[in-house]
């Protein structure tokens, strides 16, 4: 399952695309059940399923490799979706400011509700120390950022971002993000056009994709780590870098 790449495409039937992801060919599709408002997509390698979730139904969708779905509530709704180190999924809930974490099969384990100035968190992903990396920020807010937050939720340790705009210190609606294994953070940067790259302590280091080479709104980040290889969708394609 996890030598494949899944593509969720927004229409009634084949909507999830299996590809070889070594050499991009379309290998077969699979129909879900209705999907009202994708939000996000991830995968989790321990349990070997995706996990996708629908922010009209309020609702997460797993897929197993055998193909058996299945759905629980989150009674928010879901923006970014991620899995942490001990295998349960973070479910981003902007409205609310809060990250849930379920379980694979769907049982809350707990809630975070982030400080009060982080508004409209869009992703969050946990580090290997406990701490979270969340962006938040969409069109008309003041404050468009990537911030470090504490194991509980309750601080910001550091933050990167402010104002919105396009200097390399700012973010116009940052949507999506990347962690590798040394905890460096790619960003997603929606109306900028480009995916941004800061050091463990949230420093910025470079432009890994500029607008030039990015060529659309970038939608969602995805880092193979073993292969060294960053996909980034754009509205209906996904386009891949070497990083």
């Amino acid at each position: 399952m996890f030598d494949e790449l899944y593509v969720l495409r927004d229409k009634e039937s084949d909507q999830l695309e299996v590809y070889d992801v070594i050499t991009y060919r379309l290998q077969h599709c699979l129909t879900l059940p209705s999907i009202r408002g994708l939000a996000d997509v991830t995968s989790c390698e321990r349990y070997r399923c995706l996990y996708i979730g629908d922010h009209i139904v309020e609702c997460i969708l797993r897929l197993n490799a055998e193909g058996a779905v299945t759905r629980w509530v989150v009674n928010d709704k879901p923006e970014g979706l991620s899995v942490n180190a001990t295998h349960n999924v973070l479910v981003t809930c902007g409205r609310v400011r809060k990250i849930k974490e379920f379980s694979s099969h769907g049982d809350l384990l707990r809630e975070l509700t982030l400080p009060d100035d982080v508004i409209n968190p869009l992703h969050g992903i946990q580090t290997r120390n406990g701490e979270f990396i969340v962006c938040h920020g969409f069109i008309g807010d003041a404050v468009h950022r990537v911030c470090k937050i504490s194991a509980d939720g309750r601080d910001i340790i550091k933050s990167h971002g402010g104002q919105p705009g396009s200097d390399i210190d700012q973010y116009y609606c940052p949507r999506h993000l990347a962690v590798d294994n040394n905890d460096f953070v790619f960003v997603a940067d929606v109306v900028n056009r480009r995916v941004t790259l800061l050091s463990p302590t949230l420093d910025y280091i470079r432009q890994v994709v500029s607008p030039e080479r990015l060529k659309g709104e970038p939608d969602s980040l995805y880092l193979d780590i073993r292969r060294r290889r960053l996909y980034v969708t754009i509205g209906g394609h996904v386009v891949v870098f070497i990083v």
